[in-house]
């Protein structure tokens, strides 16, 4: 006798089994076509940061004579976007009567109207960036005295400030201060003291420019080479 017919349905005859799979399917779930992806593409090295049309906020350092104010002004002068010069000096001299004069003797009183200049400049700084103008500060910033340091320039004005270093030799320095009169003229054995402690921005990782036989115009393309560094990797300060 010839064998039964598989039953409807199942194979083997067992009614249970599995049931046969459709001729064209082949167990993958089709997908959608996509979009095509652009590769991206990267340049061989990064595009410099554009100094002339970037607002930034530099604080120029030095010791008096060292030029720190004739080039933070021909600086701001010259660029291609508003730029603000606020000279901390003339900040502190907005006193007239009763002005403390650090020349007399650094106390409480002249601390007092130091700080309160640098949080002026500071919040001078904050409100020409936020309607995007430029500023540049200048201050004789010591790296050893925490009351004149860096720490409360970045208090008042914000992590983004550049500083950068103006240090020519002492014998320029003192050429230069012999020029001024009243009370922006210091000793000589100031200005040395001064100038002696400036040396210790040597090894600090900030941007130092040695300005003694170059003029106005060099230095402050020198800025903007220091600026543009710094931009584009911020020292650690």
């Amino acid at each position: 006798m010839p064998p039964a017919a598989p039953a409807p349905g199942g194979w083997g005859g067992h009614p249970s089994g599995p049931a046969a799979p459709p001729q064209d399917h082949t167990g993958h779930l089709r997908l959608p076509p996509g979009d095509p992806v652009e590769v991206p593409v990267h340049s061989a090295q990064p595009a410099a940061p554009d100094v002339a049309h970037t607002a930034v906020a530099v604080l120029l350092i030095g010791p008096a004579g060292a030029g720190k104010t004739t080039v933070a002004r021909y600086w701001a002068d010259r660029r291609k976007v508003p730029t603000a010069h606020i000279s901390l000096d003339d900040v502190r001299e907005w006193v007239r009567s009763g002005f403390a004069d650090p020349q007399s003797g650094w106390n409480d009183q002249s601390e007092a109207q130091y700080r309160l200049a640098r949080r002026t400049c500071g919040f001078a700084a904050r409100n020409f960036l936020a309607n995007g103008i430029s500023c540049i500060l200048d201050d004789a910033v010591f790296p050893d005295r925490p009351v004149v340091g860096l720490g409360g320039w970045k208090r008042h004005v914000g992590p983004g400030l550049l500083p950068i270093v103006l240090l020519p030799g002492l014998e320029i320095v003192l050429e230069r201060n012999a020029e001024r009169s009243g009370n922006r003229r210091l000793s000589d054995e100031e200005v040395a003291r001064i100038h002696g402690r400036m040396a210790g921005w040597y090894g600090s990782g900030l941007p130092i420019i040695d300005n003694s036989r170059k003029d106005v115009e060099t230095t402050a393309r020198l800025l903007d080479e220091a600026v543009a560094r710094s931009l584009a990797s911020p020292a650690s300060w």
